[in-house]
């Protein structure tokens, strides 16, 4: 993969399994974001073989409806509140907004108070919690997850960890890049730097 005459990724190589965490840690500018880009079928590699779940990311209906990436800036929708951005993504999968706790979710994530608001007057901090408020309330058995922590206090870090370690405990597998260690183990995810990656 590279940029105009940048390299970027050569040789890369890494294995998530089924039902486990991998953290990509580096430098900025070194190129997690872009591999998260590439393993969610967002950016197509120059060369090389990506496989999810056995099959080209990003190429079916079915890769989606497993797969929830946060890579890309979410995508708010006019008029529509905090809880009705909840409630849309719970109708579009399938789910009952009630029965799969959108309350709930709203509140483990400090988000109550602006269940009536639009996602553009929240501050970064409550976009970022709305952001993984999202990406959890869908079943999904992989999450690929950039910088999490962003914009989160350390209370707010340390209730994200918890819950990707019950949404690894589930079943669900993870890939996410990030620059705080500590989050990141607390996650439950096994760190790997850019650095090892290429032979």
């Amino acid at each position: 993969m590279s940029y105009g005459s940048v390299p970027v990724l050569a040789g890369v190589a890494l294995t998530v399994p089924a039902g486990t965490g991998v953290c990509v840690t580096g430098e900025n500018g070194i190129g997690k974001s872009t591999l998260l880009r590439c393993v969610s079928g967002l950016q197509r590699p120059d060369d090389g073989r990506i496989r999810v779940f056995g099959a080209n990311p990003g190429s079916s209906p079915e890769f989606w409806a497993a797969v929830v990436t946060t890579v890309e800036p979410p995508t708010w929708y006019p008029g529509l509140t905090t809880r009705e951005h909840a409630e849309l993504i719970c109708r579009a999968h399938g789910q009952d907004p009630d029965e799969a706790g959108v309350d709930e979710a709203l509140d483990r994530f400090g988000l109550t108070g602006h269940a009536d608001a639009i996602p553009p007057s929240l501050s970064s901090g409550q976009k970022q919690r709305l952001t993984l408020a999202l990406a959890l309330i869908r079943p999904s058995s992989l999450l690929i997850l950039d910088e999490p922590e962003q914009r989160l206090d350390p209370e707010g870090r340390a209730s994200v960890a918890a819950m990707l370690v019950d949404y690894l405990a589930g079943g669900g597998s993870l890939l996410m890049a990030s620059h705080d260690d500590k989050f990141s183990v607390a996650s439950g995810a096994e760190l790997t730097t850019m650095e090892s990656l290429v032979p």
